[in-house]
C-alpha cells in the first residue's frame, strides 16, 4: 500500500513542477484535473478502514 502512496506523491510532486511552468490554460486545467483526481486518490487511501476488507 505505501508504494502506492508514495507513487501518488511522486505524480503530484512532478504535476505540480509542470503546473509552475505551464503557460497554456489548457495544460494547467489538464494539469490542476490530474491533481485533483491524485488528492481524491490519497483522500482515499488515508481514509481509516479503507485497508480493511482487501
Amino acid at each position: 500500500m505505501s508504494t502506492v502512496i508514495e507513487n501518488l506523491l511522486a505524480r503530484k510532486q512532478k504535476l505540480v513542477e509542470e503546473l509552475e511552468k505551464a503557460q497554456a490554460v489548457e495544460d494547467r486545467d489538464r494539469i490542476e484535473h490530474q491533481l485533483e483526481q491524485i488528492n481524491t486518490a490519497l483522500d482515499f487511501l488515508d481514509r481509516p478502514g479503507s485497508q480493511d476488507g482487501r
